[in-house]
C-alpha cells in the first residue's frame, strides 16, 4: 500500500513529488500540514520505494541462484543428454534381439559405426539419479566419481558378423549392479560405468 503525503502532487524531473503552487500556498497558510511532516512523508515514500527495489532485486538474484543450482553447467548438460540418449529406456521391457537392432539405430549408435556394446537403463530417470546420492566408488578409469545401484537393463551387445552399415545385436535383459558416473551440483549421470 502506498503511503500518500498531504497536498496534490506532480511529478518532478528527478523523479520526486513536488507540492503544485496551490497546494504549496495552502501549506504556508497551514491548511495542510508542516514542512516537518511533509519531508517525513516524503522521507517513507522513498523508504518504502527502496524496500520494494530491495525486495525485487533480492528475488531476482536468489531465482538465478536456484536455477543456477538445478542446472548442470554446460558441459555436464551436454554429458548428461548423451547419458539420457544412449542409456535411459523406462518405458520399455527391452530383452530381446531385435529391441538391440532398433534402439541401437534409433538412438544413433551406429550412424558412424557400430558401436560394439551398450546397456539401456529400463528404470525412470529419477531413481537411476538417485545413484548419485550412493557413496562414491572408483570407476574404470581411476577416478572416484562413479556410484553403484541396482537397475533393470538390457545389455546390447554386436553380433561377431555384424558389419557396419547393416550392425546386428544380440540382447541379454538382466536386473543386475550397475555403476555410472556423476557429476555436478546437484549431481547427475553423465557416463554409464559398467
Amino acid at each position: 500500500m502506498t503511503q500518500s503525503c498531504p497536498g496534490k502532487r506532480l511529478k518532478g524531473a528527478t523523479g520526486f513529488t513536488l507540492l503544485d503552487p496551490v497546494s504549496r500556498s495552502k501549506q504556508t497558510e497551514g491548511l495542510i500540514s508542516t514542512g516537518e511532516e511533509l519531508a517525513n512523508c516524503c522521507t517513507l515514500s522513498v523508504s518504502m520505494a527502496l524496500q520494494r527495489t530491495w525486495s525485487l532485486l533480492l528475488l531476482l538474484v536468489l531465482t538465478l541462484l536456484g536455477l543456477g543450482l538445478v542446472q548442470p553447467s554446460y558441459g555436464q548438460n551436454q554429458m548428461y543428454q548423451r547419458f539420457l540418449r544412449q542409456h535411459v529406456s523406462p518405458q520399455e521391457t527391452g530383452g530381446n534381439d531385435n529391441y538391440c537392432n532398433l534402439m541401437m539405430q534409433r538412438r544413433k549408435m551406429t550412424s558412424r559405426q557400430c558401436k560394439h556394446f551398450n546397456t539401456f537403463i529400463h528404470e525412470d530417470i529419477w531413481n537411476i539419479r538417485g545413484i548419485c546420492s550412493t557413496s562414491n566408488i572408483q570407476c574404470k578409469n581411476g577416478r572416484m566419481n562413479c556410484h553403484e545401484g541396482v537397475m533393470k537393463v538390457t545389455d546390447c551387445r554386436e553380433t561377431g558378423s555384424s558389419r557396419f552399415p547393416n550392425c546386428r545385436y544380440r540382447a541379454s535383459a538382466s536386473t543386475r549392479r550397475v555403476v555410472i558416473a556423476c557429476e555436478g551440483n546437484p549431481e547427475v549421470p553423465v557416463h554409464f560405468d559398467r
